[in-house]
């Protein structure tokens, strides 16, 4: 059904094209072929991403920091970028709780690096500051609730 939609759509876009400047069947064979083996691809890549972090996660006597250790290393060898800590990057968190002017980070947030997309924003709380004296542990935007 999805191939049946798609062929339908790709040939009203073809059909909207004049014809000196439409490409060849075999040009349109070429590039479809093409994407096909790159989501293969893609999608064998992520396959083996999933069986290394399963094999990494049943590993004899793991414990939840190696585990976590091993699947940010996976992260960033995919160009994902794992942001603990608000400071400097203010833009990549969401208040979502909480009074005060410290922060905690209750999810870190995660940035593609070839595109430096945001895949992921993290999340922090507001708290009171030490010795309950309100101390800025982020920007304004954060401070003030802003940011992704």
């Amino acid at each position: 059904m999805l191939l049946a939609r798609f062929t339908e759509r790709a040939t009203e876009l073809l059909t909207a094209v004049p014809e000196e400047e439409r490409p060849t069947q075999a040009a349109v064979a070429a590039a479809l072929r093409q994407a096909v083996l790159e989501a293969f691809r893609s999608r064998e890549e992520y396959v083996a991403r999933m069986v290394e972090v399963d094999l990494l996660a049943g590993a004899p006597k793991q414990n939840a920091n190696s585990l976590r250790k091993g699947i940010r290393t996976a992260l960033l060898d995919q160009g994902v970028r794992c942001v603990d800590a608000p400071d400097g990057e203010h833009e990549l968190f969401v208040v979502v709780e909480g009074d005060g002017e410290a922060f905690e980070v209750l999810r870190p947030a995660y940035v593609d690096q070839a595109t430096g997309k945001l895949v992921l924003a993290g999340q922090l709380r507001r708290m009171p500051g030490p010795d309950g004296a309100d101390s800025s542990a982020g920007s304004d935007d954060a401070a003030n609730g802003e940011g992704v």
